[in-house]
């Protein structure tokens, strides 16, 4: 068996001092996270999180830069995620959009609020990536190669 990490990518926004963040239903009860997901075949990283940003809140992400690239092993799961977390701006948003299934909606939280519901956090790389935002933290997008 061949083993492989899970390639994820996550959306770190602020706006006004706030973060988005996503409320969703887990295996786990109700947690937060950033928009985030899995990398699809034949996707590239920037297209996998824009398309996951819009799916989960409704809103047009434009990624600007690479905030991080974070490698997390999930003890329950046995399961490692590799997320590569972009910072970018909102383009405009689709307020009746239908969610993905799972998702209870858009939450825009500020660094104290997100702190704060540390517990309910989907995993550790969600308050990493925004106090990695926070600290300035801002890497080119082409850093990124990507081979057909």
């Amino acid at each position: 068996m061949i083993w492989k990490p899970h390639v994820t990518v996550a959306a770190v926004v602020e706006r006004n001092g706030k973060f988005l963040l996503v409320e969703e239903e887990t295996d786990e009860g109700i947690q937060f996270n950033q928009p985030a997901g899995h990398l699809e075949r034949g996707e590239a990283l920037n297209e996998a999180v824009v398309r996951e940003a819009l799916e989960e809140t409704g809103y047009a992400f434009a990624p600007r830069f690479l905030v991080g690239v974070y490698h997390w092993h999930h003890p329950r799961k046995d399961i490692t995620y590799l997320r590569f977390a972009f910072g970018g701006e909102i383009t405009g948003h689709d307020a009746g959009r239908a969610l993905d299934t799972g998702i209870l909606g858009a939450r825009w939280l500020s660094l104290d609020e997100i702190r704060a519901s540390a517990d309910r956090h989907r995993s550790p790389m969600i308050l990493r990536c925004v106090e990695d935002w926070h600290a300035g933290r801002r890497y080119p997008l082409e850093l990124i190669t990507r081979h057909a």
